[in-house]
């Protein structure tokens, strides 16, 4: 996990684009807590069971193969991407963002911008950062059945537009 982190944080600091699914989000979310919430105990409990501060958690249940509706906050960048709020897409997880530290990004940077129908967070992204969105669920799997995904086409043409 400290690789992925590393890179995660490089992006942020040096505002390169970045796209986490799945587990990506998850230690996009770690990354931000330890390295600028300053909540060092902050983990992930598939790797870390009896963490301190398990913000990543098992979910209540399993999105493994499940599709789910997710609701974009207005005026963010996934809703300019998918030029809607309202969203279906297809998980393979089965640890999120645990419930009881949702309020720590209630007023982040790294911002809480979708949820699925129970309010559980689903996606989120970084302002002030030319491209940096992390979402629970897995875009990439759009490939399977040949299309382009709007998410994946948006990353490819920040990287492509990154110095």
């Amino acid at each position: 996990m400290d690789g992925a982190l590393r890179a995660i944080r490089w992006a942020r600091e040096t505002g390169r684009p970045f796209l986490g699914t799945c587990g990506g989000f998850q230690h996009a979310i770690v990354e931000y807590a330890r390295n600028v919430l300053g909540l060092v105990a902050a983990d992930h409990a598939e790797s870390n069971p009896i963490a301190a501060l398990p913000l990543i958690s098992p979910l209540a249940c399993s999105l493994d193969g499940a599709t789910g509706t997710i609701r974009l906050k207005p005026g963010s960048r996934l809703g300019a991407i998918y030029g809607r709020t309202e969203i279906v897409e297809r998980y393979q997880c089965n640890f999120g963002l645990n419930p009881r530290h949702q309020s720590l990004l209630d007023n982040a940077k790294l911002a809480i911008v979708g949820r699925d129908e129970n309010g559980e967070v689903r996606a989120v992204e970084m302002g002030g950062n030319p491209f940096f969105v992390a979402t629970l669920y897995q875009p990439e799997q759009s490939a399977f059945g040949g299309a382009a995904h709007p998410l994946i086409r948006a990353f490819v043409s920040a990287a492509l537009n990154s110095k």
